[in-house]
């Protein structure tokens, strides 16, 4: 019979992984309170990081459909349960590992797909959603400008070319 302090545990990270777009985790051994602090802080507003223990978490995971980080759970292990932008948290994560190299990044999981940890190391180096919206704002502005220009100029070039013919007509016409 399962402990319901353990069963609560469990439906409590159930929860988190149903409710967060991603979750990656990490190894922290070695790591000091402080250090941990920090690395919460540098996760930003929409991302938790706990420490957890592997048992259960792995049927978390699996309960709330997530079968594909089970190799990932041995050792010290922690998660960040990303509720925003996935590219915010894997910066942090990324920026905080460089600085203490006693945080490893396992692996993860983004809407549903497994992340491996260099396609989350690929994924911090992503430019922020807002970023990339405003870059794809100012493409189609472009594209749309080159476009009015061109629309513009055909009814341009119509009217000088019937003013050129008229022009020429009317030479030919006096010349008779």
């Amino acid at each position: 019979m399962a402990r319901p302090d353990k069963a609560a545990a469990v439906a409590e990270l159930t929860d988190q992984f149903r409710s967060s777009n991603a979750a990656v985790l990490t190894e922290y051994r070695g790591l000091t309170v402080a250090q941990l602090k920090t690395l919460r802080r540098s996760l930003g507003e929409n991302a938790q990081y706990a420490v957890v223990k592997n048992t259960l978490t792995k049927i978390a995971a699996n309960e709330a459909g997530i079968n594909t980080l089970d190799d990932l759970f041995n050792g010290p292990t922690a998660v960040a349960f990303i509720t925003g932008d996935p590219v915010e948290s894997a910066k942090g994560l990324r920026d905080f590992a460089k600085d203490n190299p006693n945080l490893v990044i396992k692996g993860g999981v983004l809407d549903g797909k497994a992340l491996s940890a260099d396609e989350i190391k690929k994924l911090a180096d992503l430019e922020s959603r807002e970023v990339l919206l405003a870059k794809l704002a100012g493409a189609l502005k472009g594209k749309q400008t080159q476009a009015a220009q061109v629309f513009q100029a055909l009814p341009s070039k119509l009217v000088r070319t019937v003013d050129a013919l008229r022009a020429k007509q009317d030479e030919q016409g006096g010349a008779e």
